[in-house]
């Protein structure tokens, strides 16, 4: 391989025809672009080999997602030229059998290593060219390793110097870090880590997220043997981790004979809203993706409610990346609804073991968990009240106007238009505001492009010609997720006002 340390592989997005853009990789050197690979939908993960000889990299096509359905590819190439070219390509995962293949990682120019969940979970598989390139799964880790490629660069697997790995995953709901070498696998003691420590030179660096301290950057052989580089934040004086809300992991049955799952946190301050019987209001929380999970690192969105009186519960409901394949393809066709009787049935399992005041339960999520909290209010008569922020109102609306890469999504969490479209219009709230008879509060950004503004603006109009309690909120220039300091303190002060009043009405 020719020296060039100005050059690098990458993933292009190539917008010039208009429509959705075209994708390849690319070898860019001296501002030259060669396209290498093309033809695809999607690609990520491009790594050559140490010496050059190979390029491995994932790819999928519509309506996969990258946690569906993904193929890990291998190119051997040809730099006679002084530029790499293609002399042949190989599928070494994904061809025969449908599997979420993820982050190849080179060990040496002969081995290889990715991520696949073809056995359940995803798992690293090591790959060895002999006569020819052979994959085979390591031993069961017992737990997840990996998290949905939602961004480029995550990284849950690295190779080590001794010729072993470490990862990164989810272990009964909780961050996990282990290694592995001959002698199996093994607790790496690392605490609670946001992604796999990375080396630097006989120790690690790596981002420590308890749930009851700031996160930190650390570096060192574990957590027992480190020393803090940088703290996001400090507390301020006299608080500590035993004024913080601390997660509880739990399982619940569902209606159907299921096991789903969730992080309860009783409030720091069990009397400040507590009714007669010493219960206090329960605020749910639906995350979003929907194949993200609930996350027990410190958080100030779960601070915020505890310290003031609320318990909450995060639920992890079917869908939820951490417990395998099968568990978030059981969402599959039955987002808006697998989701929203999960959430139902945790408020109720915490109410029956006298966690919470069941007349006192509201629940709040943004994007597709804003979705999940509009049909709860619409199905069910359990919560007191909503919020959804930058939520998903109107599927059909998502479908037109959302951006290439979730374009396709639906086909798989509702089912492929034009032949299911009637779960399209049954799953979206803006169809069922009629149903809804609790005070909804909407907070949205006018700047999004996932989630437009309009579908928050269209329910809310619905609702109040219906006669229900509801307010919006827009925040200028805030896109899907809100990143300024001043919104995300009006918007937490608007919700827990919010709340505050429903209560002073509820008998």
């Amino acid at each position: 391989m020719p020296s060039a340390p100005e050059a690098v592989f990458c993933i292009r997005e190539d917008h010039r025809a208009g429509g959705q853009a075209e994708t390849s990789i690319v070898w860019v050197a001296a501002g030259i672009e060669t396209v290498l690979v093309r033809g695809q939908d999607f690609y990520a993960s491009p790594r050559l080999s140490p010496n050059g000889q190979y390029l491995a990299f994932v790819s999928w096509d519509h309506p996969n997602m990258p946690w569906n359905e993904t193929q890990l590819k291998l190119v051997r190439l040809d730099w006679a030229a002084g530029h790499p070219a293609i002399a042949g390509i190989r599928v070494l995962v994904g061809e025969d059998a449908a599997c979420s293949v993820m982050e190849p990682v080179w060990q040496d120019q002969t081995t290889l290593f990715a991520l696949s969940d073809a056995n359940g979970t995803w798992q690293p598989v090591k790959f060895e060219k002999k006569e020819n390139w052979a994959g085979a799964f390591l031993p069961d880790s017992g737990f997840e390793i990996g998290a949905p490629p939602w961004v480029f660069g995550h990284q849950s697997l690295i190779c080590l110097r001794d010729g072993g790995l470490l990862t990164h995953g989810v272990k009964n709901g909780m961050p996990h870090v282990a290694s592995f070498n001959e002698d199996g696998w093994r607790d790496a003691h690392f605490g609670f880590s946001a992604a796999v420590p990375l080396p630097i030179g006989d120790a690690f660096a790596w981002l420590h997220t308890p749930s009851d301290a700031p996160p930190s950057i650390r570096i060192g052989r574990d957590l027992a043997q480190s020393r803090v580089l940088q703290t996001a934040f400090t507390f301020p004086d006299g608080i500590g981790p035993d004024d913080c809300a601390h997660p509880r992991a739990l399982s619940f049955p569902t209606r159907d004979g299921a096991t789903a799952h969730g992080f309860f946190y009783a409030p720091v301050d069990d009397t400040a809203l507590a009714d007669a019987a010493g219960r206090p209001p329960l605020i749910v929380t639906a995350h979003g993706g929907p194949t993200a999970a609930a996350n027990p690192a410190f958080s100030f969105k779960v601070q915020w409610w505890t310290t003031r009186g609320f318990a909450l519960l995060d639920v992890n409901y079917r869908g939820s990346s951490g417990w395998g394949r099968a568990y978030r393809q059981a969402l599959e066709g039955e987002w808006g609804a697998r989701d929203v009787t999960d959430c139902i049935d945790a408020v109720r399992y915490i109410c029956d073991q006298g966690l919470a005041d069941p007349k006192r339960c509201v629940i709040r999520g943004g994007s597709s968990g804003g979705l999940t909290v509009l049909q709860c209010l619409a199905l069910s008569d359990i919560f007191c009240a909503g919020t959804s922020l930058y939520g998903v109102a109107d599927l059909m609306t998502l479908v037109a106007e959302t951006h290439k890469f979730e374009s396709r999504y639906l086909d798989r969490l509702i089912g492929p238009l034009p032949a299911t479209r009637h779960l399209y219009t049954s799953r979206s709230p803006v169809h069922h505001a009629a149903q809804i008879n609790v005070p909804v509060l909407f907070l949205h950004g006018d700047a999004d492009q996932v989630v437009p503004l309009a579908q928050a603006e269209e329910m809310y109009q619905r609702l109040k010609d219906h006669g229900v309690t509801t307010e919006i909120k827009i925040y200028p220039g805030e896109g899907h997720g809100f990143r300024q300091a001043e919104t995300l303190r009006d918007s937490f002060q608007r919700e827990y006002d919010f709340y505050l009043s429903v209560f002073r009405g509820v008998a």
